[in-house]
Protein backbone atom coordinates (compact mmCIF):
# COMPACT_ATOMS: atom_id res chain seq x y z
CA UNK A 1 0.00 0.00 0.00
CA UNK A 2 1.19 3.49 -0.73
CA UNK A 3 0.91 6.34 1.69
CA UNK A 4 -1.38 9.16 0.66
CA UNK A 5 -1.13 12.67 1.97
CA UNK A 6 -4.42 14.19 2.99
CA UNK A 7 -4.26 17.84 2.04
CA UNK A 8 -7.95 18.36 2.81
CA UNK A 9 -7.48 17.97 6.57
CA UNK A 10 -7.33 21.08 8.72
CA UNK A 11 -6.13 21.53 12.27
CA UNK A 12 -8.24 22.41 15.29
CA UNK A 13 -7.46 26.14 15.14
CA UNK A 14 -8.57 26.40 11.50
CA UNK A 15 -11.74 24.41 12.21
CA UNK A 16 -12.71 26.71 15.08
CA UNK A 17 -12.03 29.73 12.89
CA UNK A 18 -14.27 28.37 10.11
CA UNK A 19 -17.06 27.47 12.53
CA UNK A 20 -16.89 30.98 13.99
CA UNK A 21 -17.44 32.46 10.55
CA UNK A 22 -20.42 30.18 9.91
CA UNK A 23 -21.88 30.99 13.33
CA UNK A 24 -21.51 34.73 12.72
CA UNK A 25 -23.10 34.46 9.29
CA UNK A 26 -26.01 32.47 10.72
CA UNK A 27 -26.52 34.99 13.53
CA UNK A 28 -26.55 37.93 11.11
CA UNK A 29 -28.95 36.13 8.77
CA UNK A 30 -31.30 35.28 11.62
CA UNK A 31 -31.22 38.85 12.90
CA UNK A 32 -31.95 40.31 9.46
CA UNK A 33 -34.86 37.92 8.88
CA UNK A 34 -36.47 38.19 12.32
CA UNK A 35 -35.84 41.83 13.22
CA UNK A 36 -38.17 43.43 10.60
CA UNK A 37 -40.96 41.04 11.58
CA UNK A 38 -40.53 41.94 15.24
CA UNK A 39 -40.40 45.67 14.49
CA UNK A 40 -43.51 45.45 12.33
CA UNK A 41 -45.52 43.52 14.90
CA UNK A 42 -44.63 45.89 17.75
CA UNK A 43 -45.32 49.13 15.88
CA UNK A 44 -48.65 50.83 16.63
CA UNK A 45 -51.20 50.85 13.81
CA UNK A 46 -51.44 54.36 12.24
CA UNK A 47 -51.06 56.44 15.39
CA UNK A 48 -52.72 59.67 14.35
CA UNK A 49 -52.80 59.62 10.58
CA UNK A 50 -50.63 61.55 8.14
CA UNK A 51 -49.06 64.64 9.80
CA UNK A 52 -48.55 66.32 6.41
CA UNK A 53 -52.25 66.63 5.47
Amino acid sequence: MSKQTHTDKINRKEAIKKMGKYAALTAVGTFVILNPLKAQSSSPPDAGGNPFD
